[in-house]
């Protein structure tokens, strides 16, 4: 794939990223509108999120980074790969069901570990009730996911992050509805039929973003078949290293369970301080959605059309040119994810009462403290999806999980230690700072694990070029930051002109400094200047 191609793939990918997004954040407007951002809101997202939180645990790793190389390889054989990628689909679509079955069959013991505090509560109920109607997502997201890399090996990018968009259309729709005909929903006063509404109109937007791709895949020549023929030396190889990817995703699940047992736990115990300001686990999942925005719509759109190629220049033996694009990726993804994160670190707040305008401004600022606390993690995060990328295509994961346990045993620690010293209030703050220094810890590794395959990254010259970045940027919005009480207009006129004239000022500069790969991203968000 050429420059010119990865910027056209790109482009198409970011767009569609960022209608998924806006779609996204509008849809979790709603539901905080709708559950508000405390005890019952805590219910819906940790039910809601249990899916995802199986589907990644078990399976979710493989299908979007261990399977794609493999695909790419068998796109090679004499059969274009069909054999293959049929046997990998009917065997990753039985195992999505007897997951599904499961997880509806032990949904109270799940509660139990990921909500503790909840037993023997109303919410618990409510929780488990909800849970039983998401659940079937997880059979949903893996066929999508899967579907979508088969498509993504082929060179068919872009619906897989149009298809997402479709999804919030449909719970936006759903969340309006409910806005209109309840105004607001009560824990304790909820219906049975309303959390069966809830529950199974989440879940049919999963239903129509899988089923979306199936015309992509049958445009793109794909034919699957059903096979039960596993007995191959590639299926075995690829769920050998599926393996890999399992113990990978259980250690973060670990970790991540451990955040959501000390947030939820914070919620309950700042309430009975008399605490009404949400400050649980909500708060720290808006926060997070709203930190990861700028990740998906440049890093994740080119990641995801660069690890076909990658992969080529593993089996090619072609370290040179990985090397190369590792490079050039780092260094494009850090022109926008650092001012990115500079300015939600400033201006975290007004932010969040932008965005969650339908909530009480102490909920809303305090989100905005969270995102604040967030905001250099976006960095690290970023450039450690670059590097596992890169040594995905080496198809060695077993180092990977060796670092993903070091990164993750720092990170239970702190968060217990922050559990125990913060008071309630402030623990889902705590647990954002932990998360941003959890993956420079990461980055760390994965670059030490990386020129284990001889890809000698220049890792002081990145760092400069990333110091450059945030000198500028921080110069250019630190003027802006101390008017920022004079400021005219409501809080969407202020971050207008804080966002705009700080990016305007941003690329100037940059220009100045010959940041070539400031020209680089303009061709992504302008393709009709390549």
């Amino acid at each position: 794939m050429s420059d010119g191609q990865l910027l056209r793939a790109t482009t198409v990918m970011a767009a569609g990223t960022v209608v998924s997004r806006i779609t996204g954040l509008i849809r979790n407007l709603l539901i905080v509108a709708l559950l508000g951002t405390a005890i019952l809101g805590d219910t819906y997202n940790v039910a809601n999120t249990m899916p995802n939180i199986l589907y990644n645990l078990l399976i979710g790793g493989a299908l979007t980074a261990v399977f794609v190389p493999q695909i790419v390889r068998s796109l090679r054989d004499s059969d274009g790969g069909k054999a293959f990628i049929s046997r990998l689909f009917t065997l990753t679509i039985t195992f999505l069901f007897l997951l599904t079955v499961f997880g509806v069959i032990f949904s109270p013991q799940i509660v139990n570990i990921y909500a503790p505090e909840y037993a023997g509560r109303a919410e618990f109920d409510t929780t488990v009730t909800l849970m039983r109607y998401c659940l079937p997502q997880i059979f949903f997201l893996g066929l999508f996911a899967l579907l979508g890399q088969i498509a993504n090996a082929k060179g068919k990018f872009g619906p897989m992050m149009w298809a997402p968009a479709l999804n919030n259309l449909i719970a936006i729709a759903l969340f309006s509805w409910f806005l209109i005909a309840k105004d607001e929903l009560v824990l304790g006063q909820v219906s049975e039929f309303d959390l069966l509404l809830l529950g199974v109109g989440t879940t049919f937007g999963y239903i129509v973003q899988a089923f979306v791709l199936i015309p992509v895949l049958v445009k793109s020549g794909v034919k699957l078949s059903i096979r039960f023929d596993w007995a191959n030396s590639q299926i075995l190889k690829s769920f050998k290293l599926a393996g890999w990817s399992f113990a990978y995703a259980l250690i973060s699940q670990i970790s991540y369970l451990i955040t959501i047992n000390i947030a939820t736990s914070a919620a309950v115990k700042s309430l009975a301080d008399g605490v009404t300001t949400g400050v649980g686990y909500t708060p720290y999942a808006n926060a997070y959605l709203i930190l990861i925005l700028p990740h998906s719509i440049i890093t994740v759109s080119v990641v995801t059309a660069l690890l076909p190629q990658i992969s080529n220049y593993v089996i090619d033996k072609k370290i040179e040119l990985v090397n190369e694009s590792l490079i050039k990726t780092i260094k494009l993804i850090g022109v926008f994810t650092v001012p990115s994160a500079i300015l939600m670190f400033a201006f975290g707040p007004l932010v969040a009462n932008v965005l969650y305008f339908g909530v009480s401004v102490e909920d809303a600022n305090y989100l905005g403290f969270v995102l604040s606390a967030f905001a250099f993690g976006l960095i690290p995060v970023s450039i450690n999806l670059v590097l596992l990328r890169g040594l995905n295509a080496f198809e060695n994961l077993k180092s990977q999980v060796i670092g993903n346990f070091i990164m993750n045993l720092i990170s239970v620690i702190l968060s217990v230690l922050a559990a125990q010293y913060l008071e309630p209030k402030w623990v889902t703050v705590g647990l954002a700072v932990i998360f941003t220094i959890h993956y420079f810890i990461g980055v760390a590794i994965s670059f030490y694990l990386i020129k284990r395959h001889k890809v000698n990254l220049p890792i002081f010259r990145l760092f400069m070029f990333y110091a450059k970045l945030m000198m500028i940027f921080a110069l250019v919005l630190a003027p802006i930051w101390i008017i920022r009480d004079s400021l005219p207009g409501g809080n969407l006129i202020q971050l207008i002109l804080v966002t705009s004239i700080s990016i305007v000022l941003y690329l100037g500069i940059s220009k100045l400094f010959k940041i070539t790969e400031i020209t680089s991203l303009a061709k992504v968000i302008r393709p009709g200047r390549q």
